[in-house]
């Protein structure tokens, strides 16, 4: 369900775009990511740091582009965002020692240091080469085929990424026996 709820602004922005054209789409966007969020706080009475600086940046780069009437604004947004969760993953790794991933899927997962390590930095880089993707395709191309990138390539490539990782993780996940030897003196 969170998936979807997630998935709502981008669905809306892509099916507005196709009827309306960038702008109509870039306020369709706006209004979806206010409604997400208005939704969140309803259901479940809190709202992740991350969903409220992506509110936060569709509004800004969003209302931008309506504005000036500029679609490069609205161009920027994924960049922006891509890169603002990779250099926090930057920055806790290097700067405050501590790693995000882990502390967002740790609970769930048993795992070494290293492969945890190894999880950050490649979701780091990752992000790091969205962002630059994204810029590469909205400058290279047309606004529709940017558009249906952002909808299907960008989504395509996360998931690919995110199956990567499963792989990379299974190697490394013991089975809940085998954890409970472990933790025995």
């Amino acid at each position: 369900m969170k998936l979807l709820i997630d998935f709502f602004p981008i669905a809306l922005f892509f099916a507005a775009f196709k009827l309306w054209g960038i702008y109509p789409a870039t306020a369709v966007a706006i209004v979806a990511t206010v409604v997400q969020i208005a939704y969140l706080r309803w259901k479940l009475g809190k709202v992740e740091p991350m969903q409220w600086v992506s509110l936060g940046v569709i509004v800004l780069f969003g209302g931008a582009t309506l504005l000036a009437q500029n679609e490069s604004f609205i161009k920027w947004k994924p960049s922006v965002l891509y890169w603002l969760m990779g250099g926090v993953l930057f920055v806790g790794q290097v700067v405050l020692r501590k790693n995000f991933i882990q502390k967002l899927m740790g609970a769930q997962l048993q795992l070494p240091e290293h492969v945890w390590r190894t999880l950050n930095w490649a979701w780091i880089g990752f992000f790091s080469a969205m962002g630059a993707l994204n810029l590469w395709v909205a400058y290279q191309f047309d606004t529709d085929t940017w558009v249906n990138f952002k909808m299907f390539g960008g989504l395509g490539l996360m998931l690919l990424f995110v199956l990567g990782q499963a792989a990379y993780m299974s190697r490394y996940l013991q089975e809940p026996a085998a954890q409970e030897q472990v933790r025995k003196p």
